[in-house]
């Protein structure tokens, strides 16, 4: 397709920061994913090559340099490499405490809520010096019900050892009931960190979108370009899907998947040549736009090149009738 010279958003649009929920706290429509870092510490870690902390660092650089001003990290990375390996990037490029935002997560696998406060000082530890300022049970798997895990959260909070409180691949159900139990105690629940992209829109159907519009609560959205796919590098070189690891066990990176996926990377790497951006761009911009405010997304980057590819994302705006389209050609990938 060639270029509309006089396509308005063709030109950079500023980037415009938004409410993370009910916090107050103004995060960027795009966020850095900080799985990566994990330096390969635990089974979670062997997902992703063990990056020196020189990448880690120009990753992190540019991606403040353009724009992003939040990270999300967790325990399960790496237990605790992950926190280490952002805390020493920023501290070494002169950021300090209160000058990025910086979540993470409790894993609750074979614990009881109780571990939060047994825990809490070890997370503190590994970001020293900057704070939680954002706090999510990472699945809803623990011993104790979304209602103690809430109460333990609740504690923290009020003790300052931490700012606010999210969840992580909690269903519409259990995050309203974890939204119930913090409200009684005078504090609101913000995020839900959930899979979502073009190519999985599950929670548009599982009232999970739905619920966190009516409880004013942010959708963190992870794996935003499924796993790379939705770029369509696997679709043009098939060979890439021996070096997937797991993710190959996916039914959409089967034959019959693929070839599902293909009309929507095909309007997407159009979009991109009109838009004069990349592929990953364009989901990107979808996601966080598509519903207004709701949808904020976290990418990873194991390169300086992704890290950039991030920021881009963020400095143009599609048009509606562009996200449209999108939608309409992506909307029956409800799962994976």
């Amino acid at each position: 397709m060639n270029v509309d010279t006089d396509n308005k958003n063709l030109m950079e649009h500023p980037v415009s920061l938004r409410n993370l929920g009910k916090s107050g706290l103004m995060i960027t429509p795009v966020g850095l994913g900080c799985w990566q870092f994990s330096k390969q510490g635990n089974l979670a870690g062997k997902f992703w090559p063990s990056l020196p902390d020189e990448t880690i660092r120009e990753i992190v650089n540019i991606s403040l340099d353009g724009g992003i001003n939040w990270f999300d990290t967790a325990e399960v990375y790496g237990q605790g490499a992950s926190e280490k390996a952002l805390a020493r990037a920023l501290v070494s490029l002169g950021k300090k405490p209160g000058e990025v935002l910086v979540a993470t997560k409790w894993w609750p696998l074979f614990r009881r809520a109780s571990n939060m406060a047994k825990t809490i000082d070890d997370r503190l530890a590994c970001l020293n010096p900057y704070p939680i300022d954002l706090y999510q049970v990472h699945q809803p798997w623990g011993f104790s019900s979304e209602v103690s895990e809430m109460k333990a959260m609740a504690e923290l909070v009020r003790s300052k050892k931490i700012s606010f409180v999210g969840v992580s691949n909690f269903s519409a159900k259990k995050m309203r009931s974890a939204w119930e139990t913090l409200q009684r105690e005078g504090i609101n629940l913000v995020s839900n960190q959930v899979q979502y992209s073009l190519l999985h829109r599950g929670i548009e159907s599982d009232g999970t979108l739905e619920t966190a519009k009516e409880l004013g609560i942010t959708i963190i959205a992870f794996s935003p370009l499924a796993q790379g796919l939705v770029t369509g590098k696997f679709h043009d070189n098939p060979e890439l899907l021996k070096n997937i690891g797991f993710r190959r066990y996916s039914s959409r990176f089967k034959p019959q998947g693929m070839e599902k996926s293909r009309p929507v990377v095909a309007l997407v790497r159009q979009l991109a040549d009109k838009y004069q951006v990349t592929p990953a761009q364009v989901a990107l911009n979808w996601l966080v736009n598509f519903h207004g405010e709701t949808v904020v997304a976290i990418p990873g980057a194991t390169k300086a090149s992704h890290a950039a590819e991030n920021t881009g994302a963020i400095k143009f705006l599609l048009s509606a009738e562009d996200m449209k389209l999108l939608d309409e050609v992506s909307r029956g990938f409800t799962g994976s």
